[in-house]
C-alpha cells in the first residue's frame, strides 16, 4: 500500500474481503496487544477500521481497553465502524445463536461469546475510551429496530440491514448493533 491511499484495516476478517481494506487476523493485529499495533502500523495511523462480530469475543474491560488502543492507532477525523449482535433483538432463535458461551459444540464460533451488548453499552465503551460516536444500526431496549441511511462504502458491514441476506422483503432476521466511533480532530495521532 502506497502511502498517500487511505489506510483501511478489517480487525479479526476471517474470511472477509472489501475492496479497499487490508484485512487482519488476531495474529497480526490483536485488539489486546498493543505491540502487535505497533509493529503493524509504525508511524502509520488508520483512516478507517472495520470490526464486524469481533467485540463480543471480548469481556467489558477488555472492549473499553481495545477502544483505547483502537483510538491510539486512528488519524484524527478517522473512526472504527464496528457491528455486534444485539441483546434487544427480540428474536429467542437469535438469542440462543449469540448468547454468552453459544450453543453446540465449542469450535461454534459464537462458543467464546464474552458479550451481548446492548446499543447504549456498546455506545459507552467508546464515548468512555474518548471517542464520538454515531449509532447507525440496532434495537431498542422494547426491541424496535432502528436503522440511519449510512454509505457502505465507507465501510461495509454484511450482518447488517442493507446486506445480510436474512434481512428481505421487509422482515429481519439478522440484526447487528452497528456503530461509527470517530476520532475526534483535536486529537494527536
Amino acid at each position: 500500500m502506497r502511502p498517500d491511499e487511505p489506510l483501511r484495516v478489517i480487525i479479526g476478517a476471517g474470511e472477509q474481503r472489501w475492496d479497499g481494506w487490508i484485512p487482519t487476523q488476531r495474529e497480526q493485529l490483536d485488539l489486546l496487544d498493543r505491540a502487535t499495533w505497533a509493529a503493524w502500523f509504525g508511524s502509520r495511523r488508520a483512516d478507517a477500521l472495520l470490526c464486524e462480530h469481533v467485540w463480543e469475543h471480548l469481556n467489558e474491560q477488555q472492549g473499553r481497553a481495545a477502544a483505547r488502543l483502537s483510538l491510539e492507532f486512528l488519524k484524527p477525523g478517522g473512526f472504527v465502524r464496528v457491528a455486534v449482535p444485539d441483546a434487544n433483538f427480540p428474536n429467542a432463535g437469535y438469542q440462543r445463536g449469540v448468547q454468552i458461551g453459544g450453543p453446540g459444540p465449542a469450535d461454534h464460533p459464537a462458543a467464546d461469546h464474552q458479550m451481548v451488548y446492548t446499543a447504549p453499552l456498546l455506545a459507552d465503551v467508546f464515548t468512555g475510551a474518548g471517542f464520538t460516536v454515531e449509532l447507525l444500526e440496532y434495537c431498542d431496549a422494547q426491541g424496535q429496530f432502528h436503522a440511519r441511511d449510512w454509505d457502505l462504502n465507507t465501510g461495509p458491514i454484511y450482518r447488517s440491514l442493507q446486506l445480510d441476506h436474512r434481512n428481505r422483503e421487509g422482515k429481519l432476521g439478522f440484526v447487528s448493533i452497528v456503530l461509527d466511533a470517530t476520532k475526534p480532530h483535536g486529537e494527536q495521532p
